[in-house]
């Protein structure tokens, strides 16, 4: 009898599952949402879905991830500008304004929460979203 140690047996083989995503596709997918802010810093008018629409543009060919989540953030943003619309003409009847306000935190929380689920390479959905983009 020899009294050398056995080899230990291989490890097991390493599961097939959805490529993961890389650092730069989850950054740029952020980028998407993130981009959306710029409507709240640059005033002009629907600068919050042409900043989106910019990012998705240059690297949807090159990201999966980004070219979902750029569709995402354009069709949400899209969707704010009608609510905000909606609740600027209801400014007359007295409740747009609380409206309005409502928009405007409820896009801001939404834009938040895509950009934390991006950034950690999920493919968020916003709620309450006509999806004009496919």
């Amino acid at each position: 009898m020899s009294t050398t140690p056995e080899t230990p047996p291989p490890p097991p083989p390493l599961a097939e599952g959805p490529p993961s995503s890389t650092s730069d596709e989850r950054m740029w997918a952020m980028f998407c949402h993130l981009s959306t802010l710029a409507g709240y810093v640059i005033p002009v008018p629907g600068f919050n879905v042409i900043a989106p629409l910019i990012v998705w543009l240059i690297k949807k060919d090159e990201f999966p991830l980004v070219n979902d989540q750029g569709k995402e953030a354009i069709n949400f943003q899209i969707n704010i500008l009608i609510y905000a619309i909606v609740s600027a003409l209801l400014i007359c009847v007295f409740v747009g304004i609380f409206l309005l306000i409502a928009v405007v935190i409820y896009s801001l929380v939404m834009t938040v929460i895509a950009m934390i689920k991006a950034n950690q390479g999920e493919y968020y959905r916003y709620p309450l979203t006509i999806r004009f983009l496919r």
